[in-house]
């Protein structure tokens, strides 16, 4: 599998772990403009050992979490990462009717990449 792409509903981007260096005001602001609260569907790119969202990649990636929550018609991916020199936690939520399919897409891409990774 060389790439998996998708729109999500909902991203959140936040600083973790708490004892890493704080973000610049200005990363905080654009993350979230861009993507943290921002009602708009945001594209997804996940491609060998990282995953773009609109324009930001995310690298170093460890303890991937996929998952379809009980009693909901979603798709939700949770992963610790880097962003350029920052330390970050990544919530994404998919809603869309191709929910199951971006989740075999996404558990099939982590078994290729992540076979060791801590979540399975």
């Amino acid at each position: 599998m060389s790439e998996v792409s998708f729109l999500a509903e909902k991203v959140f981007v936040h600083r973790w772990p708490h004892d890493t260096p704080l973000w610049d005001d200005s990363v905080k602001q654009k993350l979230d403009e861009t993507v943290s609260k921002n009602a708009e569907p945001k594209k997804i790119t996940v491609s060998g050992k990282s995953i773009i969202i609109q324009d930001f990649e995310f690298s170093h990636l460890k303890k991937i979490g996929i998952s379809v929550p009980f009693f909901k018609d979603e798709c939700r991916m949770i992963f610790e990462s880097q962003f350029g020199e920052l330390y970050t936690h990544v919530h994404i939520t998919v809603k869309s009717s191709e929910y199951m399919d971006i989740f075999a897409k996404l558990k099939s891409w982590k078994s290729e990449f992540f076979p060791n990774d801590s979540n399975k």
